[in-house]
């Protein structure tokens, strides 16, 4: 039993949120949405199709191979997400810039820049609820709150409220797909990648404003 399970365990594919799902469950989704948006090393974590796919099998046949209990899944994802963007704030809080200028990841120091203009845009309560949605600015906004001396109450509070709409909100989605339509485990996959598309679309909007805004100042006497 414990070769099978370590079979298991050693075979789970952390980019795949059924797998994830599959092996751990609801508890899968705290330890996820926590790295996520509390360390750095979580940027490429599958938060959002997560959520989502969670949702999904929380609804319809109890007999399917996973089934998920809503209320644990809801419990497990509010706190992973709330808790890794506390603790990402105070990382960056205690550990300064030098933490991201560690790291050779040019995706993550893409994600940076976005975090930054962000804050620089929308002011501090908006960007950290926009922030939520955007995949690998979730992740490093939060520690770039605090290098930046973002108000402590100033974060806590919209990052609770972003928190509690990107959780809530994916995961009753989902849950509501799943209970209307029949077997549709069978789409989960295109429905996954949709998920993950449409949570790429503000980066997308974002990168058009900034050519357009660079294009303007470029035409400008």
């Amino acid at each position: 039993m414990a070769a099978a399970h370590l079979a298991v365990t050693q075979a789970v594919n952390v980019l795949d949120a059924g797998s994830l799902l599959s092996a751990f469950g609801a508890l899968g989704v705290a330890v996820v949405l926590f790295a996520e948006t509390g360390l750095l090393v979580g940027f490429f974590l599958p938060g959002d199709s997560l959520l989502f796919t969670a949702g999904l099998l929380c609804a319809g046949d109890s007999g399917r191979s996973v089934h998920l209990s809503l209320w644990q899944v809801l419990v497990a994802a509010v706190a992973g997400a709330l808790l890794g963007a506390q603790t990402g704030y105070w990382i960056g809080r205690r550990g300064g810039r030098p933490l991201l200028a560690r790291s050779r990841s040019k995706k993550l120091h893409e994600g940076a820049a976005r975090a930054e203009q962000l804050l620089e845009r929308y002011g501090h309560a908006k960007a950290v609820v926009l922030a939520r949605f955007v995949p690998v600015v979730r992740t490093v906004l939060n520690p770039l709150a605090g290098v930046l001396e973002v108000p402590v109450r100033t974060f806590t509070v919209w990052q609770v409220a972003g928190g509690l709409v990107w959780t809530v909100g994916l995961t009753l989605g989902g849950y509501a797909l799943g209970s209307s339509v029949p077997n549709v485990d069978r789409y989960l996959l295109p429905l996954v990648a949709l998920v993950v598309l449409v949570s790429l679309i503000p980066i997308a909007l974002e990168a058009r404003r900034a050519r357009a805004r660079r294009t303007s100042e470029g035409t400008t006497p």
